[in-house]
């Protein structure tokens, strides 16, 4: 069996001028990078003039196996397979991080036949947008330890800063730190950290900023600690914004790639779901909707996280509400999620979870069962893509549609983009086009004007199903002070698990009678949301003992393998 890699060099590469000449972009709306991808200049849209809005789909999942579902692959074949019914489609997918192509998870291409090209700049960097987003959050990290040392002209306090600073990649030796060893000319001694740069507020405000304007004024408001007053430090006060906005000049244009199949593909922006907001940028989506007669975006994670946050807070902030969700389910989750299989990161699936077992899908089957809630609860209508792996058997397949129409699901279709490209995406792209004339209505789970608490609350039982949420000490007063300083109007981003619909995740299925447990909250103010953790949530990974980058090499001519 090929590797992905292997497959996207049988492919022969257009010059992404001529891609973008498809959707009717001009080449001097393009900075080239190379022959085969090119930032796009948000503004020419309205330059050239208002086009009718496209379609707006969102692909999410149930919650997933360590391998992950193959939500990238469905939202890259679901284009491909609308391009192949006469539709012009584009999809709009978050920018890889590279401590999972090096970690455990690997790339975020997509796979097998539904790839976007080429995957070794896809994966390994694109065009620097990561970098510049962590070169932005380090400058103002860097201008806080100064102006601390030298002066501390906003009065922070020293024990209430809340900034670390961040790297791209997995490195659990920087979790904790201190920094200012060696005297006082290094800074002020205290305790600090990295996070992944993803985890990043700048990078949440780079996929949520509407335009240049929105992304300065956003880092202007990053609050970066307290004073002993406990009165909030802001990235505008310490003079920062402007040079944190310099450095994102280019990352704030979307990078055009194509599908394995010739089709438009804009990469932007990589918050984290299970930490950050989880979806690609605002700014990708309205170029892709202006340009395309559907754009597919990809909500990361299951229903729980990012298509939770992107009604939340990309959707209540841009105003964009997906026509039709997509909810990507494979046998080998739901069986994962009877409880009757160990699966672990970085290991194959146990041999009796890839024979036929319908009892175990029967009882796995309550995860699909409650993302279908998650999607119906928001007034959406839901097609399910039932994402085909060689060892499903159709009975199992059968069984799995069953449960989705008897479960309010307009369509349940199986996809095999992995293996077929396009073609083995026909049936789910006319499913699609066929629940966007179903009514909607949307709606979300609590109003902007609640209390923060009751907030956290309807997330927590109208979405993940629990009974109630406790809140542990210190929680709730950080919440009174955010709600009194102004900001209790932001929506909450639930930091979780993706494992289950849960604070634990070991418990598979869809779990009942359990208490959410809120361990902290931040303030976001650039972003626009409150974050509160759920359970024991990192922000910097660790690497296991066999890496995928072990498997990365440069051969003597320059070519890359390994990268999958």
């Amino acid at each position: 069996m090929k590797t992905d890699l292997e497959i996207a060099r049988t492919i022969a590469l257009q010059p992404i001028a001529d891609i973008a000449a498809r959707y009717g972009l001009p080449a001097e709306h393009l900075r080239p990078y190379g022959r085969h991808m090119a930032k796009v200049e948000p503004t020419w849209p309205h330059a050239l003039g208002a086009r009718p809005a496209g379609l707006y789909v969102s692909v999410t999942a149930v919650s997933p196996t360590p391998l992950g579902e193959g939500k990238t692959t469905s939202a890259i074949g679901l284009a491909m397979g609308l391009e192949r019914l006469g539709k012009r489609a584009l999809v709009t997918l978050r920018q890889a991080s590279m401590g999972p192509v090096f970690g455990v998870k690997g790339g975020a291409h997509g796979g097998g036949r539904a790839l976007i090209l080429p995957i070794e700049d896809v994966n390994l960097g694109l065009t620097g947008d990561i970098d510049a987003v962590a070169a932005a959050h380090n400058l103002l990290a860097a201008r806080l330890d100064s102006s601390l040392l030298l002066g501390n002209e906003t009065g922070l306090d020293p024990s209430r800063v809340r900034l670390k600073r961040v790297v791209d990649m997995n490195d659990r030796a920087l979790r904790q730190i201190v920094t200012g060893l060696g005297g006082r000319a290094n800074g002020l001694v205290r305790e600090s950290g990295f996070d992944i740069a993803v985890a990043s507020e700048v990078m949440a405000i780079l996929a949520l900023a509407e335009d240049a304007a929105d992304l300065r004024a956003r880092l202007g408001r990053m609050v970066v600690g307290e004073r002993p007053d406990r009165s909030l430090v802001t990235a505008e006060e310490l003079g920062a914004a402007g040079a944190m906005a310099a450095l994102l000049r280019h990352a704030i244009k979307p990078t055009l790639v194509q599908t394995a199949e010739g089709g438009g593909a804009l990469v932007h922006a990589g918050p984290f779901a299970n930490i950050a907001h989880g979806n690609s940028s605002v700014i990708a989506d309205r170029l892709g909707l202006s340009m395309a007669d559907v754009v597919i975006t990809e909500s990361g994670f299951g229903a729980d996280l990012g298509f939770e946050k992107l009604m939340h807070i990309k959707a209540a902030s841009s105003g964009l509400v997906p026509r039709v969700v997509v909810l990507v389910a494979t046998v080998r989750a739901l069986k994962m999620h009877s409880g009757r299989f160990k699966v672990r990161a970085g290991k194959p699936l146990p041999d009796a979870m890839l024979r036929e077992d319908l009892d175990a899908l029967t009882a796995g089957a309550e995860n699909l069962r409650a993302h279908l809630d998650i999607v119906r609860r928001f007034g959406l209508p839901v097609v399910v893509a039932l994402n085909r792996f060689p060892t499903d058997t159709d009975a199992e397949l059968g069984l799995l549609a069953d449960v989705a129409f008897e479960h309010g699901a307009q369509a349940a279709v199986p996809l095999d983009s992995w293996a077929q490209g396009g073609p083995g995406a026909e049936a789910l792209a006319d499913a699609v086009l066929t629940a966007a004339s179903a009514p909607t209505a949307p709606r979300r789970c609590y109003e902007s004007d609640a209390p923060l608490a009751t907030k956290i609350e309807a997330v927590a039982t109208e979405v993940y199903g629990a009974d109630n949420v406790r809140l542990e000490p210190g929680v709730a007063g950080k919440l009174e002070r955010f709600e009194d300083a102004g900001f209790g109007h932001l929506p909450i981003c639930c930091a979780k698990t993706h494992a289950s619909l849960s604070a634990d995740p070991a418990a598979l299925g869809r779990p009942r009678g359990f208490t959410l447990p809120i361990v902290d909250a931040e303030l976001y103010a650039g972003a626009g949301f409150v974050t509160v953790k759920c359970g024991d949530i990192r922000t910097m990974p660790g690497l296991g003992s066999r890496p995928a980058l072990l498997g990365i090499d440069l051969l003597p001519d320059g070519t890359v393998t390994g990268v999958v």
